[in-house]
């Protein structure tokens, strides 16, 4: 299988090459640039892309690859810094611009290259960087330059070796898909071999061999990465895997009974399902820093699968479904991109655990595993539910978590739901939700002065969760929710909805 490696520089757009890689069915995997040589020789990848990155090339600290990278015979295309560090591990010049380019740009194309195959002679482009290549390496030509004059892209050929200064992989640069799958497919010749259906048999060997005839236990917590997870293995090894459901008290309105259904009913899983809303309770009390939280709930999770795992006996294996995004966040991989959170099944699992982990979609992007769901046969019911934090309601709780808190916020919640699926807005949206704020405001009910609690409803549109824009509900239908959950949730006056984007601000507030 073809494998492309992006090394990591610490730009926001890093995820979305991958992204953008994945989507023209080509495998790849990010990994910092401080492992670079360690990952290029246990990958061995058909080809490398170097990523942007948000510091300047010329600084002492800036981030750098041994140039040994460059003398193995592999393709390679650096974005943005990924250029900038090319031409200078290279023998070529960079400067500090006196006119910086940032937004929208055009570039004109200087003769033609494969790598910019099918396009106009000028192509929009969005630009984000202070410096500038001023001096080509030895072997590299000019292929595109911006309306500033600045150098855009540089290529050599014979080397296969090519850096561009925009960001291909960003909506903002329209063509931006043609020139990474030119990449792919002119100058390295890959063949577009990932596939859903390929990873599903290449996982299948995968585990069978690791499992052999062993137990195994399977962690679902009712949202589609854990179900869909439960479904595959227990289509790869049958009535050797368990699958345990823990109602950690933190779920939403009615769903405990909700995924057992579901389970056992629409798919014909026998599931052991484990009451521990009191424990989980119990370990959070007065715990109110979100990351506290996340290690809390990820600690218990494991102890309590352990112990169930003791009373059927023999088990070694926990199956989870972590996916990348999930490991992107909360370890980012070492490197130079920010830890943003711990997710409760990566970074909040505790140092020691008594069961080996099976993750089968660690590599997967959330619409790669809904794929997966459809090739298996999932309802769509349970495979288009918007994504459900492993930590739940106890991260949509910000401050001191109670249960009379989060009796009140899956009323909430359960409203928002409910009004979306009537107004038909439900399937529009990636993730909606509602937040109990840690505050109270001052209202009128009645001729009465009030001091309640306020809620925030967050609706967001995406494709994986790496990116999001805010969901534009239209304004009647936002005072509808308004009014009702006023009126039907005791204890509510106020309700305000997030317009923030993914960047800057995260989909979930904790």
């Amino acid at each position: 299988m073809n494998k492309v490696l992006i090394l990591d520089f610490g730009s926001q757009y890093t995820q979305l090459i991958a992204r953008r890689v994945r989507e023209s069915h080509v495998y790849c995997e990010i990994h910092p640039y401080t492992q670079a040589s360690l990952v290029v020789a246990r990958l061995r990848p058909s080809a490398i892309i170097l990523s942007g990155g948000p510091q300047s090339v010329l600084s002492p600290d800036a981030p750098k690859i041994d140039p040994k990278l460059f003398e193995i015979n592999c393709p390679i295309l650096g974005i943005c810094y990924g250029m900038q560090l090319m031409s200078l591990l290279l023998g070529g010049g960079v400067h500090k611009a006196a006119t910086r380019e940032y937004g929208h740009a055009r570039v004109r194309q200087l003769g033609t290259t494969p790598l910019f195959s099918n396009l106009s002679p000028e192509i929009d482009v969005w630009m984000s960087h202070g410096d500038s290549v001023d001096q080509l390496p030895a072997g590299f030509r000019k292929i595109a330059e911006s309306e500033n004059g600045h150098l855009a892209g540089m290529a050599d050929e014979a080397a296969r070796r090519y850096a561009i200064q925009f960001h291909p992989e960003v909506v903002h640069t329209p063509d931006g898909p043609t020139i990474l799958a030119n990449f792919l497919f002119n100058v390295v010749g890959l063949k577009p071999d990932w596939t859903m259906k390929s990873f599903i048999e290449t996982k299948r060997a995968e585990i069978q061999q690791c499992v052999g005839d062993e137990q195994v236990v399977c962690a679902i917590s009712g949202g589609v990465d854990s179900t869909v997870a439960s479904v595959f293995l227990h289509d790869v090894i049958g009535n050797q895997l368990h699958p345990i459901f823990v109602d950690n008290g933190l779920l939403r309105k009615n769903e405990a009974a909700q995924v057992m259904s579901f389970l056992k009913d629409a798919l014909s899983i026998d599931v052991r399902m484990v009451d521990a809303a009191q424990r989980f309770l119990r370990a959070l009390e007065g715990v109110t820093d979100p990351e506290a939280k996340r290690k809390t709930i990820g600690e218990l999770f494991i102890r309590i699968f352990e112990e169930e795992a003791r009373k059927i006996g023999n088990i070694r294996f926990l199956v989870q479904g972590t996916l990348y995004p999930d490991v992107i966040e909360s370890v980012s991989l070492k490197g130079p991109s920010a830890t943003i959170k711990s997710h409760h099944n990566v970074g909040g699992l505790p140092e020691r655990m008594g069961l080996l982990l099976i993750e089968p979609f660690r590599e997967l992007f959330k619409d790669e595993v809904r794929e997966i769901g459809h090739e298996l046969g999932v309802p769509k019911a349970i495979i288009n539910r918007h994504p459900f934090p492993g930590p739940g309601l106890a991260i949509r709780v910000p401050g001191l978590i109670t249960a009379e808190r989060l009796d009140l916020l899956r009323e909430v919640d359960a409203i928002f739901i409910e009004e979306l699926h009537r107004h038909g807005l439900y399937d529009q949206i990636w993730q909606a939700f509602a937040v109990l704020l840690p505050v109270r405001s001052v209202g009128v009910m009645g001729d009465e002065r009030t001091y309640e609690h306020v809620v925030a409803l967050r609706a967001v549109t995406s494709v994986d969760g790496m990116t999001a824009d805010w969901a534009h509900i239209p304004d009647d239908i936002l005072a509808a929710i308004s009014r009702r959950l006023i009126n039907d949730v005791n204890g509510v006056n106020r309700v305000v909805y997030d317009i923030s984007s993914k960047p800057p601000a995260t989909i979930e507030w904790e």
